[in-house]
């Protein structure tokens, strides 16, 4: 399972929630503790870089929020970040510097390290999204299964009970998810690896691969 380890998916100097994704060893045992972190990391954020708006809702005074979206808190916006109209943030969110959280994207117990786009008609819930990683319009990570079972993370033939009934996806940096693909609840997206539009992806995708749908796995050329 040293694919799919917090370490081998990202680099955590991209991010506020460094300190709480450095003590796992796999980046799904950081969910349940994402809001109780950004309620203790949010007042003690420079006062003269952030704002708080709202309860518990601390933002960059250099993002860009644009109107007719929701915010919810507890809630960080980095730096640079552009929250587009439509936009529902749930709460429990916690937005890196440089990111697009675009129209009618969804957002609900998520890390979104620095520079992620979400841009158009996402939803990310109880996931984490590694640096510059990028979903296609209508790209969405499935948090919960049809049964209601608890999720297994699966990597080639290894399996990992994680015990949560809401488990989304982890993906890695530099990430590619093409347009209207499902990440099924506790898919693994590797490092630099691609997903075609229209798939629908379970398991893991391995580093530097490209996940083609139906047609399967194949390294990265």
């Amino acid at each position: 399972m040293l694919m799919i380890t917090t370490r081998n998916l990202f680099d955590l100097t991209h991010t506020l929630a460094a300190p709480l994704l450095d003590k796992t060893e796999y980046p799904w045992e950081a969910l349940d503790e994402i809001k109780a972190f950004i309620l203790a990391l949010g007042p003690s954020l420079p006062a003269d870089e952030y704002d708080q708006r709202g309860e518990n809702i601390w933002i960059a005074r250099d993002a860009v929020i644009f109107p007719n979206n929701y915010i919810a808190g507890p809630c960080i916006i980095g730096h640079g970040t552009e929250v587009r109209p439509g936009a529902f943030i749930r709460g429990s969110a916690l937005i890196g510097d440089h990111c697009v959280v675009g129209n009618s994207t969804e957002l609900k117990n998520c890390i979104l390290f620095d520079h992620v786009q979400v841009p158009h008609y996402n939803y990310v819930g109880d996931s984490i999204l590694g640096y510059r990683s990028h979903l296609g319009a209508g790209a969405l990570t499935s948090n919960v299964k049809s049964d209601k079972s608890p999720v297994t993370v699966r990597c080639g033939e290894e399996k990992a009970a994680t015990g949560r009934k809401k488990l989304g996806a982890m993906v890695g940096d530099f990430a590619e998810v093409g347009c209207h693909a499902v990440l099924n609840p506790g898919t693994v997206i590797g490092k630099n690896a691609s997903v075609y539009p229209l798939s629908s992806v379970r398991g893991t995708v391995p580093e530097n691969h490209i996940c083609k749908g139906d047609r399967g796995i194949f390294p990265r050329k």
